[in-house]
C-alpha cells in the first residue's frame, strides 16, 4: 500500500558458511502479467507459484478493482476469472499499486485502450518515479493522462475511445514501456508493431503467444521487431510460475562472498533476457554450475550449484545490461569483494528505477569504505581484500539496495546496517527467513 509504515532497520554481520537449499520465491515480472493476462482473458487461469510480495498482491487487487474474479486458494497458488480484452470496468476507488513500477506501468497499458477512466498512485518511492515515458507512448493510441508535473503519480488516465494501432521504436530498453505498448495494442484494431534495438526481457511476448495472441518477432536490421495482431479473444491458462533470477542472486552472490558457501537453488529461470547476471559471475570466476535444464510454463529454468569462490573483477559488457539492470545493485556489492575494479557501463536505467540506484550503491559502498566512481552511466567498484562496513546505509524505499547492503554485512569487518528493511516484501518477503535458514547473520532492530 502507498502508506509507508514505520521504518525498520535490520542489521547484518560476519557469518560462517552459508549452506543449504534456498528455494527462492516466483519470478516477479510472470506474476504481475500472469495476473493481468488472466485478467484480459475469457474463461479461468490458474496460476502456480506466484509471488506472494506486496508488489504483486497490489496488481491482484488492481486486476479485482476492474471487475476480475482474483482468488488465492492456497499459497502461490491463485485463479483469475477474466473479462476478457476490453471488458475492463471503471473501478470506484484510486489504484494504489505501493511500490511498483511494473505494476503501474502495465496496468496503465492494459486499460489505454478502454474507454474507461482511472486514478493510479502509489507509495512515496514510486510517486516520485517518472510516468511519461509511458504515458506519452500511450498517448499515441489515444489516451490522455493528467497527473502531477513530470508526468509523475498521482495520475489519472482515460483511455481512448476509439484507439488506433501504434508503431513504436522504443528509445530505451524497457521491458515495462514495450509491454505496455503490447497491453495497449491487444484491444486496438490492426496490428501494433514494437522495433528495441537492444532486446528486454520478453515474458510479455510469450505469455501472450500463450493466452492466444498472435505475435510475431522478428530479429532485423533494424532491431528486434514485434508485431501484435489486436482484438484477439485470450483465453484462460494454467501458469506455472519458474522462481526469479532477481531474487536468487542475492542468496547466490552471498554464498560466493561468504568462505566456505554451499547452496543450491532449484529452478531459477534461465530465460535468456533475464539471465545475464549468472554469465557475468561466471565471467568472473564464480563456481557456479547450470544443472538439470529444462523449460516450465513455457520458460526455460536450471537448478542452480555454487560453491564460495574468489571473484575477479571484469567490465560488464553494456550489451547485457537489460537482461540484469536489476542485478546491478547485488553485483556492485559483491565487486567490493572481488580481485581488481569491476566496471559496469550502460546502466543509466538504474537512476529512474525505485531509487537512483546508482548514486544509493555509490554512497552506501563509500560508507562502508569502497573506493567507487561514478558517472551518469556507470559504475566502477574497486574490490578489497576485506571490506571495513560499519556504516547505516541509506536505502530511499529501496528493496535491491536493502538486500544488497544487508549480503555485504555477511563479509564485512564491522557490522552494516540498512535504515529501513520494510520494502524487502514487495519483491522477496521471504528473505530474511531464508537468509537465516542458510546461516546468515541477519537481525533485526527492534528499538
Amino acid at each position: 500500500m502507498s502508506g509507508h509504515g514505520p521504518a525498520m532497520p535490520m542489521t547484518s554481520q560476519k557469518s560462517g558458511p552459508l549452506r543449504g537449499v534456498a528455494e527462492v520465491p516466483g519470478d516477479k515480472s510472470i506474476s504481475h502479467r500472469a495476473l493481468i493476462l488472466g485478467a484480459l482473458s475469457v474463461g479461468e487461469t490458474q496460476i502456480t507459484g506466484l509471488l506472494e510480495g506486496q508488489d504483486v498482491l497490489d496488481t491482484a487487487r488492481a486486476m479485482r478493482a476492474f471487475g476480475a474474479t482474483v482468488t488465492q486458494h492456497g499459497p502461490g497458488s491463485w485463479s483469475v476469472t477474466g473479462v476478457g480484452v476490453g471488458g475492463f470496468a471503471e473501478p470506484d476507488g484510486v489504484i494504489d499499486c505501493g511500490n511498483s513500477g511494473t505494476g503501474v506501468r502495465l496496468i496503465m497499458g492494459a486499460m489505454a485502450t478502454t474507454d474507461i477512466a482511472a486514478t493510479f498512485t502509489g507509495d512515496a518511492s514510486l510517486n516520485k518515479r517518472p510516468m511519461g515515458r509511458v504515458t506519452d507512448t500511450l498517448a499515441l493510441f489515444g489516451a490522455r493522462a493528467f497527473g502531477r508535473r513530470g508526468g509523475r503519480l498521482p495520475l489519472t488516465l482515460i483511455g481512448a475511445a476509439e484507439p488506433v494501432p501504434v508503431e513504436y521504436r522504443l528509445p530505451m530498453p524497457s521491458a515495462q514501456v514495450k509491454s505496455a505498448v503490447l497491453l495497449a495494442g491487444l484491444n486496438a484494431p490492426g496490428q501494433t508493431v514494437v522495433i528495441e534495438t537492444e532486446p528486454t526481457r520478453d515474458h510479455t511476448e510469450r505469455m501472450l503467444r500463450g493466452f492466444g495472441a498472435e505475435v510475431t518477432v522478428e530479429d532485423t536490421n533494424e532491431g528486434r521487431v514485434i508485431t501484435l495482431t489486436g482484438q484477439p479473444e485470450l483465453r484462460g491458462q494454467r501458469v506455472a510460475v519458474p522462481r526469479d533470477p532477481s531474487s536468487a542472486a542475492f542468496p547466490v552472490c552471498a554464498a560466493l562472498m561468504v568462505p566456505g558457501s554451499e547452496i543450491f537453488v532449484p529452478g531459477v529461470s534461465q530465460n535468456p533476457t533475464r539471465n545475464g547476471i549468472f554469465l557475468t559471475l561466471q565471467d568472473m570466476g564464480a563456481d557456479l554450475v547450470l544443472e538439470n535444464p529444462r523449460e516450465e510454463g513455457g520458460e526455460p529454468v536450471a537448478d542452480l550449484r555454487l560453491r564460495a569462490s574468489r571473484l575477479k573483477g571484469i567490465e560488464v559488457p553494456p550489451a547485457r545490461a537489460a537482461s540484469m539492470i536489476d542485478e546491478y545493485p547485488i553485483l556492485a556489492a559483491l565487486a567490493a569483494t572481488a580481485d581488481g575494479v569491476t566496471v559496469m557501463r550502460g546502466v543509466k536505467e538504474l537512476r529512474v528505477k525505485e531509487s537512483d540506484r546508482i548514486d544509493a550503491m555509490a554512497r552506501g559502498l563509500e560508507a562502508c569504505g569502497v573506493r567507487v566512481e561514478e558517472t551518469e552511466d556507470s559504475l566502477s567498484v574497486h574490490g578489497m581484500e576485506s571490506v571495513p562496513g560499519g556504516a547505516t546505509v541509506q536505502t530511499y524505499l529501496d528493496h535491491r539496495i536493502a538486500m544488497s547492503f544487508l549480503c555485504l554485512g555477511l563479509v564485512s569487518e564491522a557490522p552494516i546496517t540498512v535504515d529501513d528493511a520494510t520494502p524487502i516484501a514487495t519483491s522477496f518477503p521471504v528473505f530474511e527467513a531464508l537468509m537465516r535458514g542458510l546461516g546468515a547473520q541477519i537481525t533485526r532492530d527492534n528499538r
